[in-house]
């Protein structure tokens, strides 16, 4: 099983493919997809589902994962992180990729073992969990590991 997880966002959008084969979870690719504050927000979700959309091209995943939508004190912030999952949600479908969503409080229950654990632990179990052989930047990336393994850890 192969899940395209991502954690959604357009300034910074984390993304990660990871696969159960033979009963071992492996990270097959993860990274930050970025845009610029200086551009419009149709060209940054534009970028967003785009390289999303090369990923599903080029990894075949059998499902996608989402983080849910909490809510910030920035309605703003909020309501354009929605409709990035939107759009998200119908690239997915259309793609015929079935699309499930996981709260916070689930993803680091399964990334680290307690849904009150903070990033720093969180960050921590995956290099435990998975091999991860690159430097990560962001937190977003390690957010979009966490979403894959909570849902590897779902669906088994």
């Amino acid at each position: 099983m192969r899940v395209l997880a991502i954690d959604p966002g357009y300034g910074r959008c984390g993304v990660a493919v990871v696969e159960k084969s033979n009963g071992e979870e492996l990270l097959i690719h993860s990274a930050c997809i970025e845009t610029s504050a200086q551009s419009e927000f149709p060209e940054r979700l534009g970028k967003v589902v785009g390289e999303c959309a090369r990923l599903i091209d080029e990894h075949a995943p059998d499902s996608m994962a989402l983080e849910k939508l909490y809510l910030t004190n920035n309605q703003k912030t909020a309501m354009r992180v929605a409709e990035v999952r939107g759009a998200l949600i119908a690239l997915a479908t259309r793609s015929g990729i079935r699309v499930f969503e996981y709260t916070p409080g689930q993803v680091k229950s399964a990334a680290a073992g307690w849904g009150g654990a903070d990033k720093t632990h969180v960050m921590k179990m995956l290099h435990v969990l998975l091999k991860i052989e690159k430097d990560i930047k962001h937190d977003d990336e390690y957010d979009a590991i966490a979403i894959g393994v909570t849902h590897l850890a779902h669906t088994r």
